[in-house]
């Protein structure tokens, strides 16, 4: 059987019909603007993309007035939504069964708070990239209880650490290829040492001005929260209060065990911790500060 022929007039009129039925493509969107760059007219991107792993859910996007913010959904068995912003960025957390436009409306309800933190955040992640890190070599100056000690290295069989009080310096002995690793580590321990022993002197100190008395206390290495107390009286307290006055860590160190009588953050809470600090507001403003000012130390 023989195929019917189609002269070129034919296939041209069939070719016109085919591509008259296409759909245009759609236009790429434009890419987000990033809110640190010069304020363009189109809605800018309030902080730059966390990283996403291989095996998180892909990052959500919301307008929110004259910004873009991208997050990160995660569902739970919880009944609310709830919201946390670190150095990543916005993370949510909902109920499985919760519609996304329910929580597209959660987000824009506490819209000016989500974006006065991820500002904040980007503010204080700005400042602690133009801290420069120690140069750690001798005569490098460490802080420690809101002054200054001076790094003294000096080539040694035996490794020693020793602090001179009189000078404020603090003396390592450096034995044949010790990795600058190795030195960060000694002067470390150091630091910690100072602080486990410095922290029971101020616990034992204001525990009986409060009435109270703690069972145990541990050193904490948590990145923003600078002491704990459990019900049961364990209470940590972060090593790195070495490095500020010693008026701070009396701060923290009463907060804490304040805590043994008011376990929350009452009226009656602040009230017990006035009883032996009275600046408390004060406290918590410097302590900040401080906070976004210390020079680069230990990166763990």
């Amino acid at each position: 059987m023989t195929s019917p022929k189609i002269d070129g007039h034919q296939l041209e009129l069939f070719a016109q019909e085919f591509f008259a039925a296409l759909k245009p493509a759609d236009k790429p969107a434009p890419p987000a603007q990033h809110l640190f760059k010069a304020p363009p007219p189109a809605p800018r991107n309030l902080l730059p993309s966390p990283p996403v792993g291989m095996d998180e859910p892909p990052l959500k996007r919301i307008v929110l007035g004259a910004h873009t913010v991208d997050y990160a959904l995660r569902r739970s068995a919880r009944r609310s939504i709830g919201f946390m912003i670190d150095d990543d960025g916005l993370r949510v957390t909902a109920p499985r069964r919760c519609a996304q436009a329910d929580i597209d409306n959660a987000i824009r309800a506490k819209g000016r708070w989500i974006l006065t933190k991820l500002l904040e955040r980007g503010e204080r992640r700005a400042q602690r990239q133009e801290r420069l890190p120690v140069e750690w070599k001798d005569g490098a100056r460490l802080p420690y209880l809101g002054g200054e000690i001076t790094l003294r290295l000096e080539e040694a069989t035996r490794s020693h650490c020793e602090f001179d009080a009189v000078n404020n310096e603090l003396w390592i002995g450096v034995v044949p290829g010790l990795s600058e690793w190795q030195l960060k580590e000694r002067v470390k321990l150091w630091f910690q040492a100072e602080s486990r022993r410095l922290f029971k002197e101020r616990l034992d100190h204001f525990a009986p001005r409060l009435g109270v008395s703690y069972t145990a206390f541990a050193l904490s290495s948590a990145g923003t929260r600078w002491g704990s107390c459990t019900i049961e009286g364990n209470i940590r307290l972060n090593w790195r209060l070495v490095h500020y006055p010693l008026s701070l860590v009396d701060y923290v160190v009463a907060h804490e065990l304040a805590h043994l009588r008011e376990m929350n953050h009452s009226p009656a809470f602040w009230a017990t911790v006035g009883e032996v600090y009275p600046d408390y507001d004060g406290a918590r403003l410097a302590l900040r500060k401080r906070s976004h000012e210390m020079p680069v130390l230990f990166t763990d």
